[in-house]
C-alpha cells in the first residue's frame, strides 16, 4: 500500500517553474558570490573565515565530485567532531552525531530552511550530493541564530549557483550491489539571470539476500537576478522522493520480504532582498519544507513474512516560516542586524494494524506556532573580530525560551596564527509525539526544550609550505532531557518528562598540507561523552545509565585523505578512516545487552581521466572509478545490521555547451 501527500517530481518542478516566472523579466546582473575563503552560516551572512569564532568546517561540492562521494552522510565522515552511524545498508536511517550530542541536535539546512521535523529528527539516508556548492558544518549552540535544534551546532547544504553560457552535464555510473546513477545538470547566467539545475536517480539491490533494494530520485533548482538598483531575489527547490526495503527485525534478523519505508520532501527558499543606501540592507524570506514519509508491511501481499501482524503508517509534516531582517553597517568591520520570524508547525499522522484479532486504525492532527526576534552583532577592528547575539522565542505550547552566543577571533598582522573562543547556548523543542501523544502512550503539554550551555576555545597556526594544524578543545552540557516513562507518577498522568542530564567534552585536531598538485588532510577526535542523570532508566541494559558514555559515540576516530594531480589529464584521491569502539545494545535480548562494538578501519580509492578537455564546440569527457571499503572490512555502525562490504563503481562525465568546463 502506498500513500502521496507531497507531489510527485513533475509538479515539483511545474512550482518551482511558475514561481520564478512571477520574478520580473528586467533582472539586471547577478552573478554568483566568490564564496573562497567565506563563511555563510556562522553569522548567516558571508564573511571571511578568519574572524568565525566556532570552529567551522567547509566541504567545496567540486571535492565531492571528484572523490565520487554521493551521499551527505559519507561526506561528513571526514570532518573532525562528526559520528555518523548508519543502520545497514544505503538508504537505512542515518543519524549524525556533533560533538557527542544526540542524533536530533543539529540543525540541518537547506539554503536557509530548516528540514528537521519538530523536535530535531532528520534522517541523512538519502539525502545525496547533488548540486552541492559547498557544505559549512558549524560546531557549537547555534539557537541564537537559528533557534531550536540548533543545540550541538548547524550543518548547512548550499545549491550552485549558475554562471556564464548554458551549459549542461551528464554523468552516469554503475557497480557493486545492483548499482545504477545518473544525474543531469543544466546552468547558465546572463546579465538578466543566472540559473542552476539537476535531476538525478540512483537505485541499488542493497548488501542483504532480500527486500534490501533503496531508490532515490531528486530534482533542485536556483533561480536568482537583481529585481533593480540595490534589489536582488533567489528562489531554490529541492525535492526528494525515496524508498528503502528491509527484511529486518529490531534486532537486525531477517525476518520479512515486503516490509519498506518510503518518503517524499519538498524544500522551498523565496528571498528577497533590498540595499537602501550602502549601509542598510532589508531582507524578507518565505520558506516551505514538507515531507511525506511512512512505513508499509501489509499482510496481505503474496510475499508477506510474517503474515500474522502488518501494519501501514503515513505523517506528513509541514513547517512553513518568514521572516523579516534588517542588516546595518555603520562602519567598515562592523555590522549589527535583527529580525523576526514566524513559523508554523504541522503533523498529520495516520496509521492501520492488522493481525488475527482483526484491523485498526488511528489518526491524528496537531500543529503549534512560534514566534521569534533576534539581534546580533558582529565587530572586526585590525587582526580582532568579536561576534555575538540573543534570541528571544514565544511558542505557543512550551512557553518562552531565551538564548545567547559569544565568540571572538584575533589573528595577528603576519596572519600566520589565529585564536578563537566561542560560549553559547542552546535548546531543542519537544517532539509532537512527546506532546502530544493520546491513547496508551500520553504526552506531556507542560513539557520544556531541553537546554544545552558549551564553550570552546581553538588555535589555527600556519606552518610553512603549504601546512596549517588546527586545535579546538570543546566542553558541553546537556540538561533537562526528555525521558519516557512506563510508570506515570500518577494514574493517566504522561509518560514524558524532562528528567535526565549528560555531557561531552573533546579535543578536535586537523591538520592540512596543499602543496601544489597535492593535497593531504588528517584529523583526529578525542571524545568523552558520560550520562549525569540517567532519570528514569534503570538497569546495565538501559539506553542511558548513569557515569557511563552516551551509546554509539566513538572515543577516537581519526582519518587521512590525500589527492594528487597526475600531469593533466590524471587526478587520484585516497582516504583512510579509523573508528573505535563504542558501546550499543542488543536488542535481540530483554532486557537489552549492553555491548560493545568493535573498532574498524576503512579504505576508498577513486580516480579521474580526462579523456577529452572540452572546449569551444567540444565537449568535455572524464571517466571515473570509486572503490570504497577496498579491504572489505566486516563492521557494524549498529549492532545487529551489517554495514556494506568492498563496493566499486565506475562511470563518466560529459559536458555538453560553450562554457562546458572540465566536467
Amino acid at each position: 500500500m502506498t500513500h502521496r501527500i507531497i507531489p510527485p517530481v513533475p509538479f515539483a518542478v511545474a512550482t518551482f517553474t511558475l514561481v520564478a516566472a512571477l520574478l520580473p523579466t528586467h533582472l539586471e546582473a547577478q552573478g554568483p558570490i566568490e564564496l573562497e575563503g567565506l563563511v555563510i552560516s556562522a553569522n548567516r551572512w558571508a564573511e571571511p573565515a578568519w574572524t568565525v569564532a566556532a570552529h567551522a568546517t567547509v566541504i567545496e561540492g567540486v571535492e565531492l565530485r571528484r572523490a565520487g562521494i554521493e551521499y551527505v552522510a559519507d561526506a561528513l565522515r571526514h570532518a573532525p567532531g562528526v559520528a555518523v552511524v548508519r543502520g545497514g545498508s544505503f538508504g537505512a536511517v542515518t543519524s549524525v552525531f556533533l560533538r557527542g550530542g544526540e542524533s536530533d541536535y543539529v540543525q540541518v539546512l537547506i539554503d536557509g530552511v530548516p528540514v528537521n521535523e519538530p523536535g530535531g529528527a532528520f534522517d541523512f539516508g538519502s539525502l545525496s550530493t547533488d548540486n552541492i556548492e559547498r557544505i559549512e558544518i558549524i560546531r557549537g549552540p547555534a539557537s541564537a541564530l537559528y533557534g531550536s535544534d540548533a543545540v550541538g551546532g548547524i550543518i548547512q547544504i548550499l545549491t550552485r549557483r549558475g554562471a556564464g553560457p548554458v551549459t549542461g552535464t551528464l554523468s552516469l555510473q554503475a557497480g557493486s550491489y545492483a548499482t545504477r546513477r545518473w544525474q543531469g545538470t543544466l546552468s547558465g547566467g546572463t546579465e538578466d539571470l543566472s540559473y542552476a539545475f539537476s535531476l538525478g536517480s540512483n537505485h541499488t539491490d542493497g548488501i542483504l539476500e532480500y527486500n534490501n533494494h533503496h531508490r532515490r530520485s531528486t530534482f533542485t533548482g536556483r533561480v536568482q537576478g537583481r529585481l533593480g538598483p540595490g534589489s536582488d531575489a533567489a528562489l531554490t527547490i529541492r525535492y526528494d522522493d525515496h524508498r528503502f526495503h528491509f527484511p529486518t527485525d529490531g534486532s537486525g534478523a531477517l525476518v520479512d520480504r515486503n516490509a519498506y519505508t518510503y518518503g517524499d520532501a519538498l524544500t522551498l527558499n523565496l528571498e528577497v532582498g533590498r540595499r537602501s543606501t550602502d549601509a542598510f540592507e532589508t531582507r524578507l524570506s518565505f520558506e516551505v519544507n514538507e515531507s511525506d514519509r511512512g512505513s508499509d508491511d501489509s499482510p496481505d501481499g503474496p510475499a508477506d513474512t510474517l503474515g500474522f501482524f502488518g501494519y501501514t503508517n503515513l505523517n506528513d509534516i509541514r513547517r512553513v516560516g518568514g521572516g523579516a531582517r534588517a542588516i546595518w553597517r555603520p562602519a567598515d568591520g562592523t555590522v549589527l542586524a535583527a529580525g523576526y520570524e514566524l513559523e508554523l508547525q504541522s503533523i498529520r499522522a495516520f496509521s492501520r494494524s492488522f493481525s488475527q484479532y482483526g484491523p485498526g486504525s488511528s489518526s491524528s492532527k496537531n500543529d503549534r506556532r512560534n514566534h521569534a526576534a533576534y539581534t546580533q552583532l558582529s565587530w572586526q577592528r585590525g587582526g580582532l573580530a568579536l561576534n555575538g547575539g540573543l534570541r528571544a522565542e514565544r511558542n505557543e505550547r512550551y512557553g518562552t525560551a531565551a538564548t545567547w552566543k559569544a565568540g571572538a577571533a584575533w589573528q595577528p598582522p603576519s596572519g600566520r596564527t589565529r585564536l578563537r573562543a566561542a560560549a553559547g547556548t542552546g535548546i531543542k523543542e519537544p517532539t509532537f509525539f512527546e506532546t502530544y501523544a493520546s491513547g496508551f502512550t500520553r504526552g506531556n503539554p507542560d513539557l520544556e526544550p531541553e537546554l544545552s550551555t558549551s564553550v570552546e576555545a581553538g588555535v589555527d597556526q600556519e606552518i610553512g609550505g603549504g601546512a596549517t594544524l588546527s586545535l579546538t578543545g570543546f566542553s558541553q552540557s546537556y540538561r533537562g532531557l526528555i525521558q519516557y516513562t512506563s510508570s506515570p507518577p500518577t494514574q493517566g498522568g504522561p509518560n514524558f518528562h524532562n528528567v535526565a542530564k549528560a555531557r561531552s567534552r573533546g579535543l578536535e585536531a586537523e591538520g592540512v598540507v596543499d602543496a601544489g598538485p597535492g593535497r593531504l588532510t588528517v584529523t583526529y577526535t578525542w571524545l568523552d561523552t558520560e550520562v549525569v542523570d540517567a532519570g528514569f532508566h534503570e538497569g546495565p541494559g538501559a539506553a542511558f545509565v548513569a557515569g557511563e558514555p552516551l551509546l554509539r559515540r566513538p572515543r577516537h576516530t581519526a582519518g587521512a585523505s590525500a589527492s594528487v594531480q597526475v600531469a593533466r589529464a590524471v587526478r587520484f584521491e585516497a582516504g583512510v578512516r579509523h573508528t573505535g569502539e563504542r558501546g550499543d545494545r542488543d536488542f535481540s535480548t530483554y532486557p537489552a545487552t549492553p555491548v560493545t562494538l568493535p573498532a574498524y578501519t576503512l579504505v576508498d580509492l577513486s580516480a579521474e581521466i580526462e579523456v577529452l578537455r572540452a572546449g569551444a564546440g567540444r565537449p568535455g569527457v572524464v571517466l571515473t572509478v570509486r572503490a570504497e571499503n577496498l579491504m572489505g572490512a566486516e563492521y557494524e555502525e549498529v549492532w545487529g545490521f551489517a554495514a556494506p562490504g568492498r563496493g566499486v563503481y565506475v562511470g563518466g562525465r560529459l559536458a555538453l555547451g560553450g562554457g562546458a568546463p572540465n566536467p
